[in-house]
């Protein structure tokens, strides 16, 4: 019916088209009177057109094909029930374990990642690892993808394990990581990593942050409740997501209501390496470092105390720090091994010879990495904690002397001499430093936590 209809209307409109390239000047003056004079004008018009009753009725009946719109709707149902779900590998885990925290339940899937060995050295007793799982309405795995950085050269790998009709597939890529940026903020109420963890702050750019401003900032005895910091870092990236922590970019750190800052910059006048300034363009790199391990507990400073082993009260003429046996030891600053070996309480013990009559001691290590005559440079491996000689347990005793006498080691590493940004680079450096103090503006108003 509806069809015949239409055929009606398109006779109609054939008809008057025609007559109006007949009559055009008619048809003109038709319209004329329409718009004086009204309700006349206007059946003058329409006694122009056909009668409906006149006009030919055709009925046509058409069969319908379903079959397309059956299977699409058959496609957008299976669509509509993948389901993803993302985990982090355990050291623990077996193929079954895997599959049962990502919710698959298959088989075959288990009984493929123990046999492949692409799976098993990438995902099973690895812990750590992001992994995505695509499940379907059966909880069946149509594919698993995991990403991980294994190496600081700039790239990722992704293991991806794909069913296909032949059975399940695995095939494992290398590709670049992608930089990108980060912000966070938190505020300090019982201790530095207890405040990064709060900020959702990887451990590495806390302890970059704790290295950064430990020759200004006695992070082990002068934190107070409610110094903030803010901190601008790289992320290294696979697929967009986050595989492994890069460099700070820039940090602040509010200590007792004293703000100190810092930028990395890079001299382009001056070869070597970039290196942290403060935003006046001081470097914070200081003669020695603070400690000769990456951020510790102090366990005992250099003060009097009373002595574990003698039994008495003695003056601590160094400082103590707790760390697991194997954790390696750094030397301070530039030198030249002048003893390594064995002697007395100390066990085994480094003494490193710098410039001016200074000396820096390295007790109860687990082993020797250097040797009598070595020249070694600021931060280089000498050796790791151990609790050989006069300990009760593993930790690294730590002196520092100038012309024989004991000094504080904290406080010379304080007052030892940095560098400024070379006069040449003092433009670079200036525009530099004006965006970081916008940047750490913008991160210091931030809640704490992170942002990209």
């Amino acid at each position: 019916m509806k069809h015949g209809l239409n055929q009606a209307v398109e006779l109609c409109v054939a008809r008057a088209t025609a007559f109006i390239q007949l009559y055009p000047k008619q048809i003109t003056a038709a319209i004329a009177a329409l718009l004086i004079g009204g309700t006349g004008a206007t059946f003058a018009v329409a006694t122009l057109a056909p009668d409906a009753s006149d006009l030919p009725v055709r009925t046509v009946v058409e069969v319908v094909q379903s079959e397309s719109l059956a299977a699409f709707g058959n496609d957008i149902s299976d669509q509509a029930m993948r389901l993803y779900r993302s985990e982090t590998t355990r050291s623990s885990d077996t193929a079954d374990t895997l599959l049962k925290r990502l919710g698959v339940v298959d088989p075959q899937a288990a009984a493929f990642l123990r046999a492949d060995s692409q799976s098993q050295s990438a995902l099973l007793g690895r812990g750590g690892r992001n992994v995505t799982a695509e499940v379907n309405a059966q909880q069946g795995l149509e594919k698993l993808s995991a990403r991980w950085s294994p190496n600081d050269d700039g790239t990722f790998k992704r293991l991806t394990i794909e069913k296909t009709a032949g059975g399940f597939r695995a095939r494992t890529e290398t590709l670049p990581l992608v930089a990108n940026t980060r912000l966070a903020s938190g505020v300090i109420n019982s201790s530095l990593f207890a405040a990064t963890d709060d900020a959702r702050l990887p451990d590495s750019v806390a302890t970059q942050v704790a290295e950064i401003f430990a020759g200004d900032i006695d992070f082990h005895r002068a934190l107070r409740k409610g110094d903030r910091f803010s901190v601008i870092y790289e992320t290294l990236e696979g697929d967009g997501e986050p595989l492994r922590a890069g460099r700070v970019l820039s940090a602040e750190f509010v200590n007792a209501g004293k703000p100190f800052q810092a930028m990395w910059f890079k001299d382009p006048v001056a070869a070597g390496k970039g290196a942290y300034y403060t935003l006046g363009g001081e470097s914070l790199r200081r003669a020695f470092l603070a400690s000769p391990l990456e951020f510790s507990r102090v366990t005992s400073g250099f003060k009097m105390r009373f002595h574990p082993i003698l039994q008495t009260w003695r003056a601590h003429l160094g400082v103590d720090y707790a760390a697991a046996t194997g954790t390696p030891v750094r030397t301070v600053g530039d030198g030249v091994v002048d003893f390594a070996g064995v002697q007395g309480g100390f066990g085994n013990v480094v003494m490193v010879k710098h410039r001016n009559n200074q000396t820096t001691v390295y007790a109860h290590l687990s082993r020797i990495n250097v040797k009598k005559g070595q020249t070694v440079s600021q931060g280089q491996n000498i050796g790791a904690v151990g609790a050989t000689g006069w300990a009760t347990g593993p930790h690294l005793h730590f002196e520092f002397r100038v012309n024989g006498a004991h000094q504080d080691p904290l406080s010379i590493a304080r007052q030892s001499e940095s560098i400024p940004v070379s006069p040449a680079a003092k433009p670079v450096f200036e525009q530099a430093a004006a965006q970081v103090r916008s940047q750490l503006a913008s991160a210091a108003q931030m809640l704490p936590g992170s942002a990209e």
